[in-house]
Formats: C-alpha cells, sequence, structure tokens
C-alpha cells in the first residue's frame, strides 16, 4: 500500500468500519479512562451555556461524547457526524435505545458534508484529527468556517506523541504493541489498531491543524493534556 493512500477517506472509512465493533471498548480500557477524562476536559474549554445552541459533533464515531456535550449544553440541539457507514449504524442504534433527545446522526465527509453555511454555532471533535494530512487540514478548516456561525466556537482534541523522551518510548510501546493485543483479544484486528498508531506518528500533535485553522480566520489556543499525550486547540471564528 502506498502511504498517500492511508489519507484516502474511502481507506479511512473501511478501517473504522472494521473496528466498529470494538472501537470504543478498547479505546476506554487502553487508555485507562483518560479518553473520557480528555473528552471532559476538551469540553471544559467550551464556557456551558443554557441557551438553544447548534452543536456538530465531527468524526463522532459511536457517541463517546455526547453525554459530555449534553451536560455542558443542556437545552442545546447536536448533530453528530461520520463518515464510517458502521459507525453511523451503530450510533443511530444508539439513540433510540437511550431515547436520546435533541441529537441527530448524520452521514456525511466532515471534508466536504451537504451543511448548510452558517449552521451551527459550535463545533467539536473528539480523536479524529490523526486520519488527516496537512492538506486535509486545511480543507477541513474552510469547511469547518463555512459551517460556523460568525463567533462560533471550537474545540478539538486529538492523540498525539509526547515530547518526553521516556514517556513517549512508553507510550509508543503501549500504542503500538499492547493495545492491538488487546484489539485482538476482543475480536479486533490488531492490524488495525496498528494502523491507529503509525497515523499518531505522522500526526505527531495538533501544530499543523491549529496553523490551518489560523490561516483560515479562527483566533486559535493550544492546549496539551496529559504531558502532551494528546493535544488540541480551542478558539473561534472571527
Amino acid at each position: 500500500m502506498i502511504d498517500k493512500d492511508i489519507y484516502n477517506p474511502e481507506f479511512v472509512r473501511n478501517l473504522f468500519n472494521e473496528m466498529a465493533g470494538t472501537y470504543d471498548r478498547v479505546n476506554y480500557i487502553t487508555s485507562f479512562g483518560f479518553s473520557l477524562r480528555w473528552r471532559r476536559q476538551f469540553i471544559s474549554k467550551l464556557r456551558s451555556d443554557n441557551k438553544n445552541l447548534r452543536i456538530l459533533d465531527l468524526m463522532t464515531g459511536m457517541g463517546e461524547t455526547w453525554n459530555i456535550i449534553q451536560s455542558n449544553f443542556p437545552h442545546s440541539t447536536i448533530d453528530a457526524l461520520d463518515y464510517s457507514d458502521v459507525m453511523v449504524s451503530k450510533a443511530k442504534t444508539k439513540v433510540i435505545r437511550y431515547k436520546i433527545e435533541n441529537l441527530t446522526v448524520l452521514h456525511d465527509n466532515a471534508l466536504a458534508s451537504n451543511i448548510n453555511d452558517h449552521t451551527y454555532d459550535i463545533v467539536t471533535c473528539a480523536f479524529g484529527l490523526k486520519t488527516f494530512n496537512e492538506e486535509q487540514f486545511e480543507i477541513l478548516a474552510k469547511e469547518v468556517s463555512r459551517i460556523l456561525k460568525p463567533d462560533g466556537a471550537i474545540s478539538f482534541i486529538e492523540i498525539s506523541v509526547p515530547k518526553n523522551i521516556i514517556l513517549k518510548s512508553l507510550y509508543g510501546f503501549y500504542t503500538g504493541t499492547i493495545i492491538p493485543i488487546i484489539g485482538k483479544l476482543m475480536l479486533g484486528k490488531p492490524e488495525n489498531y496498528k494502523m491507529l498508531w503509525r497515523y499518531t506518528v505522522r500526526f505527531k500533535n495538533c501544530d499543523l491543524a491549529c496553523k490551518a485553522f489560523k490561516d483560515h480566520n479562527f483566533e486559535i489556543s493550544k492546549e496539551s493534556y496529559f504531558w502532551g499525550c494528546s493535544t488540541g486547540f480551542t478558539g473561534r471564528k472571527r
């Protein structure tokens, strides 16, 4: 496989289709619960509000961030978007099973969606950036700017490679070797989880994504979580 193909949206969609049955459990177990903590932290960077806002959760997966968003914005309407057919199917089942109100699951491409201009007050995204390359960050930033209202807010977070050499080595071994084994034990494919670390190594941190959003009319503040094991950014559209 040519390296550039791993950023092809269809390749990424198929990858997450295959991981959909185990992704949420493996993600939580292998992060020792930090994934949930980081989700809470990156949403807390946005000021809680009781107004009826419109919020978009990009690359929503199976809705691991929904409860946190609803807790911080209890009267808001949430759209949850993902490009993985299987993830979307499971997310819709979750909405019905738990009778989640004011939430709609959208099957669409975050880089080229059918969403109208200036639709949302807030856009969030947890752990979806690593599967984009530098060119796609530019496309994403332009798209988010298009669908966000003036002065709209954003908050993004992604697993990253810490700069501390010891922590980087331990983290790399754990995510690159141990997590694929756990994925296999939970009936997943270890090769798929190895791909996640491959994406992470190439991604490094949110610096390039931050630059892209700054270049597309956003005021940005960088964030770091647990000594750089996750990084992110918050900001507002000018």
